[in-house]
């Protein structure tokens, strides 16, 4: 008799067959907590199922015979479509963005190329440097491969060397890789986010308590008017 197969704690398919779509004469059983019980007859294991108000499923169908386990199938597919849905949540997408350079480029447009570079790296994307060649410059690739190096060291804080600088017709090129995945660069531009947003609103409420205390000092300060006495308003031989 050949050993039962192992029950390891993997994923199991949502479509394999359940309680009545099981047709077969004798399965091997095993318990809700992963203990072997043995091979069991297909009317036996449905009792065993019933009576402990669990489902009987197929997890090895290709096994003489079959594997089938007792457990909370309606459950089991609950938890399986949470954890897919974190799963896909946390997932990101590899983005590999590229820049275009001259080998002869200047100071000036140089410093905005790596500007760019450095902004795709801290969002976690990964960036193709493509060294552009004309005419006579495809007789100079050392050209291409000094600005390429240049470029990688002035990055190194932000990002690496994935893929060396190598020739491609007319083109050098070379892909730089952040060292943080995109998933954390995109936490921390959130974190970033969300604290400026406090301090902005920490400033408002300030703003205003400050408008509000200014106001009521102004109103405490404020000489009311005095009023006249009757007597101002009237001539004097007519009060006698």
């Amino acid at each position: 008799m050949c050993p039962p197969p192992p029950i390891s704690g993997g994923s199991i398919s949502t479509d394999l067959r359940v309680n009545e779509r099981i047709r077969v004469p004798e399965v091997r059983l095993v318990g809700p907590s992963g203990e072997q019980v043995g091979i069991v007859r297909i009317e036996d294991a449905m009792r065993l199922a019933a009576e402990a108000d669990l489902d009987l499923v197929e997890i090895a169908p290709h096994e003489r015979p079959p594997v089938c386990r007792l457990m909370d199938f309606g459950k089991f597919k609950y938890e399986s479509a949470q954890k897919a849905r974190e799963s896909r949540r946390n997932q990101t997408n590899t983005v590999i963005k590229e820049m275009k350079l001259r080998p002869k480029i200047d100071q000036h447009d140089y410093a905005t190329k790596k500007g760019h570079v450095v902004r795709f790296l801290q969002a976690g994307d990964k960036v193709k440097i493509t060294i552009m060649f004309r005419g006579r410059e495809q007789h100079r690739p050392e050209l291409g491969y000094r600005l390429l190096q240049k470029l990688a060291a002035d990055v190194e804080d932000l990002g690496f060397i994935e893929s060396n600088a190598r020739q491609d017709g007319r083109n050098m090129t070379m892909v730089l890789a952040p060292h943080k995945k995109k998933s954390e660069a995109q936490a921390e531009v959130k974190a970033a986010k969300a604290v400026t947003t406090a301090a902005r609103e920490a400033e408002r409420e300030a703003e205003a308590e400050a408008e509000k205390a200014h106001r009521e000092e102004h109103k405490k300060t404020a000489t009311a008017k005095k009023p006249r006495r009757r007597s101002e308003n009237l001539d004097p031989d007519m009060e006698a």
